[in-house]
């Protein structure tokens, strides 16, 4: 996301509070947004009520980040915004919505990874994914979870690995999408492991949840504040953790790296962007 990381990033100073059980930065990030109308942005800003478009469903961790964050900007500027969940396409879909409207920082695009990744696994995309955006900021990092379905009776990723090879190609892998981290992490755990599974994708991450809990789905990984509130409830088993360090919300549960030292440990970012030719002003 090079026009996110180069232009007008945000300083986020990372701290141990979770946000929705996980968002490690939020918590030390939006403090400094309810304090004052930020240098360079002139009192005529924001003129109309903001839409923040979110590829992701409501109920999800991004979702209940990104509600905390249009709290926060409502109460400094005094302006309604609006969250538009647009789910489908892998993102596709909302990039597609903001790149169209107007730059006049009425239309903003809350972007995770598969911002950069889904034009690549689609290759009738009518838009060009970094040109067509600028960065506003890059809000923080989450991380990922594998967890399983208690159903299926395993307790840890060895057991998971015996179990799915013991069934090759019967066990079924949900994820919220082509190209998003969950779909990316689950597909390289099984090259890594030689696990042959059913992919299937959901609208989003509590249509996840209720697969694995039901059974009807068997695995994945997915985010660490969907997932936690069942893990802790003893409806969904966790295996690990994609971060290169343990999650101090669940200091017993291993990162993937651990386990598998070839897995490409990763967090997933959250960024803010808005239409390319938004004034600089606004974007400051």
């Amino acid at each position: 996301m090079r026009t996110c990381a180069n232009r007008h990033r945000l300083t986020v100073v990372k701290s141990p509070l979770f946000v929705t059980a996980l968002f490690s930065t939020l918590g030390s990030a939006l403090p400094g947004f309810s304090q004052a109308q930020p240098a360079g942005v002139g009192p005529t800003y924001p003129t109309k009520p903001i839409r923040l478009v979110t590829a992701t469903a409501p109920g999800s961790q991004p979702d209940a980040i990104a509600r905390l964050l249009i709290q926060k900007l409502s109460d400094t500027w005094g302006k309604p915004i609006v969250l538009d969940n647009r789910t489908g396409g892998g993102g596709l879909l909302a990039s597609s919505l903001v790149a169209r409207a107007a730059p006049d920082g009425h239309t903003l695009l809350y972007v995770l990874p598969n911002f950069v990744i889904s034009p690549a696994l689609q290759p009738t995309v009518t838009f060009p994914p970094v040109s067509d955006f600028v960065g506003i900021g890059q809000i923080g990092f989450s991380t990922n979870i594998l967890v399983a379905s208690p159903i299926i009776g395993v307790k840890t990723v060895k057991d998971l690995i015996a179990l799915a090879k013991a069934q090759q190609g019967k066990l079924i892998i949900a994820s919220t999408g082509a190209g998003t981290a969950g779909h990316l992490s689950g597909t390289r755990f099984n090259l890594l492991t030689g696990i042959k599974a059913v992919q299937v994708a959901y609208k989003g991450g509590p249509e996840v949840m209720v697969e694995l809990m039901s059974g009807r789905s068997h695995y994945a990984v997915t985010t660490m504040g969907s997932a936690l509130p069942f893990i802790q409830e003893g409806k969904l088993v966790a295996m690990a953790v994609t971060s290169p360090k343990r999650a101090p919300v669940l200091p017993d549960i291993p990162s993937l790296g651990e386990i598998q030292p070839e897995f490409r440990q990763s967090e997933t970012s959250h960024g803010l962007l808005a239409p390319a030719g938004t004034p600089r002003s606004i974007l400051n």
